[in-house]
């Protein structure tokens, strides 16, 4: 069951068909910066308190199990490219319902996300406006992409091309300012810091493994966003080349810009004192004696968190379009207006959306923690059901075609069987923190909600992707 764009070229629906004008350039900068979103610009300080300069390694591990995930992701998307991914895979190798639990929980974690994201866009615009309530912001926020997102496609893809690329140059920039501060002195009177910070404020694990354990759901919550390069898979023009380097190129380049901004904030200032008055990031321009910039790096970071939203509003609204499509929500929901968006998905996205913005009235000081925590737990599910998939379509092989795969996991099986251990950990970790437990009440609970929903309506997929499922496994 896809969850992707899969309407194949020219087939209309209800009102004109979906319009492909997203580019490659929009695409890596969309996969790019959905994941350079509040994880690093929120959630660094919080993650920062729990493991001090050890959230470094916390970074690391995690990178290394996304590695392994999209390896995983990448054999498959390269051996069949279909539209839906993940959830297709999902379904082909484990069942429709596995498929069906798969594409709905993506939709359920995006419609999280964003509310994370219009929580996170509400705390910065708090520090220019601290009178005003965060709610008006949350719902200010939700209304601005929601209606980008209903205007047409291209207009998407622009907006979100330009978000990403704002917030990949102020990182850079931050990072190659903050290595002139270490080594050089630069914005300090000419005298070098030095990294002394990383160890001197009770040491590089100042609060032990266990603060590096804590951590790792934020650290996961970071990487959320990287499995979008999957839903290119169908629509990509040469996906035996696109795919690997799509992968391969977005992972180092998240992994530089966490680890390398991480590092240079974490040397700059002592870690105990990061995130005691917001971002990291501007307390960390301050620092580099740029008063000014302070206002700046806020409205950058605001831009980072519209764009993640403004990515998470596109992917809920096509993931509706084609479960609907195939015949697994509303038959509704499968149409587009005229300018070839699905308008009746992304309403019921944006309706939904509605309860973050009460949320954020009703308890502003802990949604943040909350959403993150539930995300999270959407997220591992869907990387579970990647390895899973893996493990099983390559059962599937005759060892001929096993040895004939363009795009191979690495020291198969037993880095899938790694990687999934080290998931189950972050799901044990959840429900050992008294804060992240509440995640493990929402997202079985929908699991469960939406596993009786399959049963009783009868959602098998429609005969065709069905079939088009057994051909291709």
């Amino acid at each position: 069951m896809p969850v992707g764009n899969h309407q194949p070229h020219g087939e209309t629906a209800q009102g004109g068909p979906l319009k492909r004008e997203l580019g490659e350039r929009h695409i890596r900068l969309m996969a790019l910066g959905a994941c350079i979103g509040v994880g690093l610009f929120l959630g660094s300080a919080k993650a920062i308190e729990m493991a001090g300069p050890a959230i470094m390694l916390s970074y690391i591990i995690g990178g290394l199990a996304i590695l392994v995930i999209m390896r995983a992701l990448g054999e498959m998307a390269v051996h069949n490219p279909v539209a839906g991914s993940f959830s297709r895979y999902a379904q082909d190798y484990l069942g429709p319902l596995a498929g069906f639990l798969t594409g709905w929980n993506y939709w359920f974690l995006w419609l999280v996300t964003c509310v994370a994201e219009i929580t996170a866009v509400a705390v910065y615009m708090g520090v220019w406006f601290p009178d005003v309530p965060r709610w008006i912001w949350a719902l200010a926020a939700l209304v601005s992409m929601g209606s980008i997102n209903l205007i047409a496609v291209k207009a998407f893809g622009e907006f979100e091309f330009w978000f990403a690329l704002i917030k990949i140059v102020t990182i850079i920039a931050m990072v190659i300012g903050g290595i002139g501060i270490i080594a050089f002195g630069f914005g300090n009177d000419g005298v070098a810091l030095g990294i002394s910070n990383l160890w001197t404020h009770g040491g590089f694990l100042p609060n032990g493994i266990q603060g590096v354990l804590m951590s790792l759901q934020m650290v996961m919550f970071a990487y959320l966003g990287v499995e979008m390069i999957g839903l290119t898979a169908g629509e990509a023009k040469n996906p035996q080349k696109t795919i690997p380097s799509a992968i391969g190129s977005v992972f180092w380049r998240i992994l530089l810009f966490y680890v390398g901004a991480l590092f240079v904030i974490l040397s700059i200032y002592p870690w105990n004192e990061i995130g005691t008055s917001g971002s990291p990031f501007v307390m960390t321009f301050e620092r580099l004696g740029i008063k000014t910039a302070a206002g700046i790096i806020n409205f950058v970071v605001i831009t980072a968190a519209l764009s993640s939203c403004n990515g998470g509003i596109f992917s809920t609204g096509r993931m509706l379009y084609s479960l609907a499509q195939n015949g697994q929500a509303p038959a509704n929901f499968a149409t587009t207006a005229k300018n070839g968006v699905p308008r009746q998905a992304l309403l019921l996205s944006i309706a939904v959306l509605l309860l973050g913005v009460l949320l954020n009235y009703l308890a502003p000081g802990q949604v943040f923690v909350w959403v993150t925590a539930i995300a999270t737990f959407g997220a591992i599910w869907t990387w579970l059901m990647i390895l899973l998939a893996q493990l099983r379509f390559r059962k599937n092989l005759s060892p001929q075609e096993a040895a004939n795969l363009k795009y191979r996991m690495w020291l198969y099986p037993y880095s899938s069987y790694a990687a999934l251990g080290f998931l189950l950990m972050v799901v044990g970790l959840m429900a050992y923190f008294e804060e992240t437990r509440i995640a493990l009440f929402v997202g079985p609970a929908f699991l469960i909600l939406l596993t009786v929903l399959f049963y009783v309506f009868k959602l098998q997929p429609t005969q065709s992707t069905a079939i088009a499922g057994k051909t291709a496994s």
